[in-house]
């Protein structure tokens, strides 16, 4: 897990329009979510990293339609034995444009649960293996009262496989989808500043 684009390499293709919406597009052709952040990765000790588009184009109706998602990326140096000090903490938020055509909405992400969110994310990045679920709770993340689950796993940091600890929440606010995920090695204790960070979460930011 030494880059973020690694880690949210399975995500174009997760974030994307469900093939529901063939046959009924309207006039909009493309949507864009709104960024999202969060206001305590500082107080964390976290770094923003940045905040990139991935764009994902399908086909639907013989129309080309464009989604375009937001991701921002948050790292904290970590230090740990057999490693020493690296980039071993990882934060983001996801959002994605819930889509919305003649009343319905068609990103897929809003019919995902955590599990199906964590499992995306372990069958598109090599590194994360063994993942299993541990403990859920609700955090108040931009406002809702949201299931946050989190997961005990594997992954590998230069080389070198370590136990993990993943935290996965998802909530609605006004027209996206955010999803958000802490990262980080077991025997670290980040938990509190994860659920921190979801909790000061800000969309659009």
């Amino acid at each position: 897990m030494t880059t973020r684009r690694r880690l949210l390499v399975g995500l174009p293709g997760l974030l994307a329009l469900g093939s529901g919406c063939t046959g009924i597009l309207d006039d909009a052709k493309s949507w864009e979510a709104k960024p999202a952040k969060t206001d305590a990765a500082s107080s964390a000790g976290y770094q923003l990293e940045g905040v990139e588009d991935l764009t994902v184009e399908r086909e639907f109706a013989g129309q080309t339609v464009t989604v375009v998602n937001k991701v921002a990326t948050y790292e904290k140096s970590l230090s740990i034995p057999l490693l020493g000090e690296a980039r071993l903490g990882v934060f983001a938020t996801i959002s994605t444009p819930a889509i919305k055509i003649a009343n319905q909405t068609f990103n897929p992400v809003g019919d995902y649960d955590n599990d199906r969110l964590v499992g995306m994310l372990q069958s598109n990045y090599e590194g994360i293996s063994d993942v299993r679920r541990v403990s859920a709770q609700n955090v108040t993340v931009l406002g809702s009262d949201t299931e946050v689950t989190k997961y005990a796993g594997k992954a590998t940091f230069s080389g070198q496989q370590l136990d993990v600890n993943i935290h996965v929440g998802k909530v609605r606010h006004e027209s996206d989808f955010v999803v958000c995920f802490g990262v980080y090695p077991t025997q670290l204790n980040e938990e509190n500043n994860v659920l921190s960070m979801m909790a000061a979460a800000v969309h659009p930011a």
